[in-house]
């Protein structure tokens, strides 16, 4: 009894290997016309071009346009370029370079209180000779037939401080505005980099989807087949059309993710069409950030164009808060008039001409405690100002420490990935080959499909976020990339 049972389990054994035997060629031998499993797929990501996921007709309208036109018709566009494009065409970095030049007729108007003031007069008048008037107001109530001309100028002399420190406080608004423009330059220089880092991110996550969806499509096709001649079940199937449909969703959120991106970026650049570019990245290795935090901080107190327009428009509001003090000073200016009457009744004019010079003061006396109200305010408002200027010290420092801590992990997050994306694919490399022999399920390769997007995926946000964590600590520090 016990010799027939070991050899019935002998038997069985034989069987389960002959069948094992038989099924490794039909799965290997792709040369006998019986399809094989795919290797898992490398580091890199495949061209666009060289994935087609669906058929043409199965294609998303943004993919099938995409596929369809040349790369020769495609403009190409770097990150430089991009830039460039931006500070040219963006409204915003117009408005800014605008108010500053309206800024500089501001400090020149202002200056023009310092200089001379010089009128022209030319009066001719005909009237019933020696005639009072006796409504109304006029230079003189007698009035003469006659004509003359004559210049008037006014020069002040001193309003002790007043118009100087208004001229100081006009040259420090336009530096301040300066300051702005380039503040404004650099935020669009900053969101540039961001929509083209965005963008250029989700056309390579759309390469990961695609070449997601080949594999898949590969698998499932060959899986179908092995179905049909009854080497796996319906459910290895169904794992495999399940997987397919994911991958297939996952490439109509990536394609639209990157229609969304060019769509951002066009808006950065200042167009008010759709332009898909071509965009190309930097080829050059990556670098790890600055070692020195503090260095950091030091160059963004330094640099940084908005904390150097705050500190411009504290210094110009001390300076008109000095302005507004000085208007209880009295105001001394000079008066001169010169001029000839040539059409004259003689037996009332003595001679042909006129001319006279004078001094005048002007002493504010009492209106209602008007000037010192207001020399409170602007003495207040620059207290305000001061403030500002701290408060955004404290924020960059804050910004730049943050900036440089992110761009350190994103550094050590490339190099994390990537390894995991290197075990992935040998996980799936195994995972394939293990179900080629039969020695594991469709959950098990699914799950190691699964895995490989998933780490090829995180190893490309991941260097884009890198580059992305670059950009910004270079803007927080007020350098540009």
């Amino acid at each position: 009894m016990k010799k027939c049972t070991s050899i019935f389990f002998q038997l069985i054994a034989f069987l389960v290997f002959a069948e094992l035997l038989s099924a490794g060629p039909v799965l290997a031998q792709d040369a006998a016309g019986r399809s094989t499993l795919p290797d898992a797929p490398p580091s890199r990501l495949i061209a666009m071009e060289d994935a087609q996921p669906f058929p043409a007709a199965m294609q998303p309208p943004a993919a099938q346009s995409v596929s369809s036109s040349s790369a020769d018709t495609t403009p190409r566009l770097t990150r430089t370029q991009a830039e460039q494009m931006a500070i040219k065409n963006n409204p915003r970095v117009s408005v800014s370079r605008l108010l500053a030049l309206a800024q500089h007729q501001v400090v020149r108007e202002t200056r023009s209180a310092l200089l001379p003031t010089a009128t022209v007069n030319a009066t001719g008048m005909d009237a019933a000779l020696a005639t009072r008037i006796s409504a109304g107001s006029l230079t003189a109530s007698r009035l003469f037939s006659h004509a003359g001309a004559g210049t008037d100028v006014t020069q002040l002399i001193t309003d002790f401080g007043r118009t100087t420190n208004l001229l100081a406080y006009s040259k420090l608004q336009e530096k301040a505005q300066n300051a702005n423009a380039l503040a404004t330059t650099e935020d669009i220089i900053i969101t540039t980099d961001q929509a083209f880092y965005n963008a250029l991110q989700a056309q390579a996550l759309l390469q990961v989807a695609k070449q997601n969806v080949a594999t898949r499509q590969t698998t499932d096709l060959q899986v179908s087949e092995m179905t049909k001649n009854k080497l796996k079940s319906l459910l290895d199937l169904s794992f495999a059309d399940v997987n397919l449909s994911q991958a297939k969703l996952l490439l109509l959120d990536a394609q639209n993710n990157a229609d969304s991106s060019m769509a951002a970026l066009d808006a950065v650049l200042g167009l008010d069409h759709q332009v898909v570019y071509e965009l190309i990245d930097d080829t050059s290795s990556t670098q790890p950030p600055p070692a020195d935090a503090q260095q950091m901080i030091q160059l963004g107190l330094q640099q940084r164009p908005d904390l150097q327009a705050l500190n411009y428009n504290a210094q110009a509001a001390m300076k008109y808060s000095k302005a507004q003090r000085d208007q209880l000073f009295p105001t001394i200016s000079a008066l001169g008039t010169v001029g000839t009457v040539p059409v004259r009744p003689d037996e009332y004019y003595t001679s042909n001409w006129w001319g006279a010079v004078g001094v005048n003061m002007q002493i504010p006396v009492f209106n209602g405690f008007l000037y010192t109200a207001q020399a409170k305010e602007a003495k207040i408002r620059a207290q305000a100002a001061s403030e500002q200027t701290r408060d955004l010290r404290d924020q960059i420092v804050r910004d730049v420490r943050t900036a440089w801590l992110t761009a350190n992990t994103a550094y050590q997050r490339v190099t994390v990935t990537a390894e995991l994306l290197k075990e992935a694919n040998l996980a799936l490399a195994l995972a394939q080959t293990r179900y080629k022999m039969g020695l594991s399920s469709i959950v098990e390769l699914s799950q190691a499909e699964y895995q490989q997007t998933d780490a090829a995926i995180g190893n490309t946000n991941a260097l884009y976020q890198y580059r992305l964590a670059l950009a910004t600590l270079n803007f927080q520090i007020g350098t540009n990339p």
